[in-house]
């Protein structure tokens, strides 16, 4: 069960692939109570008499593979799965894991993550290993997979699951939800939202839909009624919007920070303040949908590849739609920058620093001074490639400067050691 990842070398299993996840979800709103069944087709990548899934603190029932009752142990957050028979190299393979319990986050340096309770609904929010507080999975960013999710709750609520809605049946006093999402989605990119939700569709380039508490209609209304022309904006600069459609749930409660998911982004009601004050975080997880959901990191060293670009998608946006151009931005950043500690790699800035604002804008700082040294149009030109070559892909730091190698009259080797490698912050071009 060996991994190849720096940053959590305990998550996750390199002996399979996972090509889908089956999801039937029974959740109990108040007692917080989950019963679940899991189905996680796979391939084997080697010969292995076991595997592991992660998976947080449940009761696991049963664990069938192929049909037939496969032995299965806990070792901390790990449950090793032990077929009947060994899986050779290139099996593919299917195991259901039957679970339930009460979901609660996982603790980390970063907070609370995954499955978490709100005041009236759930919550759930991954990113990077939050995935295992509701399902086992084989949670690597670089084993991205299909999903189908069926959540069954109490009909007062609604349910908003990353894919397209597939099926809705009300049964009693429950509804049941089925959400397939269809491109290949890491796992912490995966989510249920569930609350006392109005949704409504807004028209634009791609659909998008709103779910939000009653009482912040006007002002969401108001403070996402830019985000078609968002969309469009963005597809110019990057390359044709990735998914099928793009959904945003503001949730009832205060949030620290917005999210995203595949296809989604999850905002708190303090985040809709009726004055569009939180602008720039609206197209900031509208980008992640190119650089971090369609084009996913293998390792999370380069995270720099998610969030100093949906940073600098921050100011692209202020320059599209009338605001301070991407050139100020970048003078004021610069100056805020090089008063501050500089001690980290950008392409590799270590677990402590993995969602430090340095990183974002020291990220953001890098694509503008690439676009400087670029030019525009070549600029642009390359990013739109990037998109397309890697769509639904997992990328690194490595592909990504090879890659901008080939639009540029200069060699660009200086250029990118000193802004992804020195801990010195450049100047400028």
């Amino acid at each position: 069960m060996s991994v190849a990842h720096s940053y959590f070398p305990n998550r996750g299993d390199d002996g399979y692939r996972v090509e889908h996840y089956d999801l039937s979800l029974d959740y109990r709103i108040g007692p917080n109570k989950l019963t679940a069944v899991a189905r996680i087709s796979a391939v084997a990548t080697r010969q292995t008499e076991s595997f592991g899934l992660d998976l947080g603190a449940f009761r696991v029932g049963k664990v069938l593979v192929g049909g037939a009752q496969a032995r299965h142990a806990r070792r901390g957050d790990k449950l090793v799965v032990t077929p009947a028979a060994a899986l050779r190299e290139g099996e593919p393979f299917v195991a259901e894991v039957h679970y339930a319990g009460t979901p609660r986050p996982i603790s980390t340096r970063w907070g609370e993550l995954g499955w978490e309770e709100l005041t009236d609904g759930v919550l759930v929010a991954s990113q990077p290993i939050g995935a295992p507080s509701w399902f086992p999975c084989n949670d690597r960013p670089d084993d991205k997979a299909a999903y189908r999710i069926s959540v069954t709750t109490a009909s007062p609520y609604e349910v908003v699951a990353t894919g397209a809605l597939a099926a809705k049946r009300r049964a009693g006093s429950a509804t049941t939800w089925v959400y397939e999402q269809r491109e290949p989605m890491a796992t912490y990119l995966a989510s249920v939202q569930i609350g006392r939700y109005r949704q409504e569709v807004v028209p634009g380039p791609v659909p998008q839909r709103l779910a939000f508490p009653w009482r912040a209609a006007a002002r969401v209304r108001h403070d996402f009624g830019r985000q078609g022309q968002m969309l469009e904006a963005f597809a110019k600069r990057f390359g044709p919007y990735p998914f099928d459609g793009y959904t945003v749930v503001v949730a009832g409660d205060e949030l620290e920070i917005p999210i995203e998911a595949q296809g989604m982004s999850i905002f708190g009601v303090n985040h809709a303040d009726g004055r569009r004050g939180s602008e720039r975080l609206v197209a900031h997880e509208l980008a992640h949908q190119w650089f971090g959901n369609s084009l996913t990191i293998g390792d999370w060293r380069d995270i720099w590849l998610h969030e100093g670009f949906a940073a600098y998608a921050e100011w692209l946006w202020s320059e599209d739609s009338g605001g301070e151009p991407a050139e100020e931005h970048a003078r004021r950043a610069h100056r805020k920058l090089a008063a501050l500690p500089q001690d980290f790699a950008l392409a590799d800035p270590g677990l402590d620093r993995l969602f430090d604002d340095r990183v974002y804008k020291r990220g953001a700082l890098a694509l503008h001074a690439l676009r400087r040294t670029l030019g525009d149009a070549a600029f642009h030109h390359m990013l739109r490639e990037w998109t397309a070559a890697h769509r639904y892909g997992t990328v690194s730091t490595r592909q990504f400067t090879s890659h901008a190698e080939r639009y540029s009259t200069r060699p660009l080797e200086t250029f990118f050691w000193t802004w992804l490698r020195d801990p010195r912050l450049p100047f400028l071009p």
